[in-house]
């Protein structure tokens, strides 16, 4: 395997993040994107808080909303699906009696007698109240609109790639099975990768690159960015590290990210471009290297075989001039 040099590796980086800049700039145009707006309009983003708690009940959720909520989608939870608590903001309100500073001195203010002044104000205290959500695989009904392609086709040395990035990752990666549209996960808490079993070759690697990169950026709970930039991070470094090894993913790429960036200037890619480049470049050296060295592997044990073969080849001209 032919290693590019490194100005011509920051070169292909170059043209490929234009590359996907201008395909998402397109799926923005799409009719599918507005219907997209539609949809997403329908769901609300989670605290970190709560995020915790959805990985813990269901680690492989994708699209979470109340009951009430899928039935204006025209869809319905199926029976006896158990939901999934989170905590919902509930401001408790009340009036008290507070007294009243004078703003120049910050010093209390008393009326002609003597006494303090008071009045009576509205406090809000923050509380909260468990609710129920559910998500997409545990309801049925009329399919929504997706932006990203799911990818098919086959991949030349699928196993060794994939092995590649299992050896590259410091998490274990694992196929499951679940229903839903959600191809793969990274479970934070428990620090471990599940990707859904039954995919496409192309779209197991691209899934578990993906994963793999918030294995990488994404574990450090005082670094935490938005759900938005974390996902444009993950998806553009797939989509870099796959094109470096000969996989297009624009299909599903482009409209991912364009589902996920929050207006067309797409913010969060450009913030995030120095992110993506540097964990992509390592990221492909290190898969280059377990690539490498699994070739090494299958070479000694082809070379084995062959001397293997030749003896036994060797013992039978012995045997038959007996």
């Amino acid at each position: 395997m032919k290693k590019q040099s490194k100005q011509d590796r920051e070169e292909k980086q170059k043209e490929l993040m234009e590359k996907l800049e201008e395909g998402i700039k397109a799926v923005f145009t799409s009719e599918r994107y507005a219907e997209y707006l539609k949809l997403m309009g329908k769901f609300h983003s989670y605290s970190f808080n709560n995020t915790i708690l959805i990985q813990m009940q269901k680690p492989d959720a994708t699209y979470l909303a109340g009951y009430k909520t899928w039935e204006t989608l025209e869809r319905h939870v199926k029976k006896g699906e158990r939901g999934i608590m989170i905590l919902a903001p509930n401001p408790h309100k009340c009036v008290k009696e507070v007294e009243v500073f004078d703003p120049q001195t910050g010093k209390q203010k008393v009326d002609a007698d003597g006494n303090l002044v008071t009045e009576q104000k509205e406090i809000v205290y923050a509380t909260f109240r468990p609710i129920t959500i559910f998500d997409i695989s545990q309801t049925e009904g009329k399919p929504l609109p997706e932006l990203a392609q799911e990818l098919h086709g086959d991949i030349k040395n699928y196993g060794m790639i994939l092995d590649a990035v299992k050896n590259t990752a410091s998490v274990p990666i694992e196929f499951e099975s679940w229903e839903g549209s959600k191809k793969g996960y990274y479970n934070f808490v428990e620090k471990r990768i599940g990707i859904k079993e039954g995919m496409s070759e192309l779209q197991t690697v691209k899934t578990a690159i993906h994963e793999l990169t918030h294995s990488v950026l994404h574990t450090d709970k005082d670094k935490l960015k938005d759900a938005a930039t974390m996902e444009v991070e993950a998806e553009s470094v797939a989509f870099v590290v796959c094109n470096h090894f000969g996989l297009d993913t624009s299909d599903y790429s482009f409209g991912y990210l364009a589902g996920w960036s929050s207006n067309r200037e797409l913010p969060e890619l450009k913030s995030s471009l120095q992110t993506i480049q540097k964990t992509a470049h390592d990221l492909i050296d290190r898969m280059e290297e377990e690539m490498l060295h699994l070739s090494k592997q299958i070479e000694c044990s082809e070379n084995l075989d062959a001397t293997r073969l030749s003896h036994v080849e060797v013992s039978n001209i012995h045997h038959h001039r007996r």
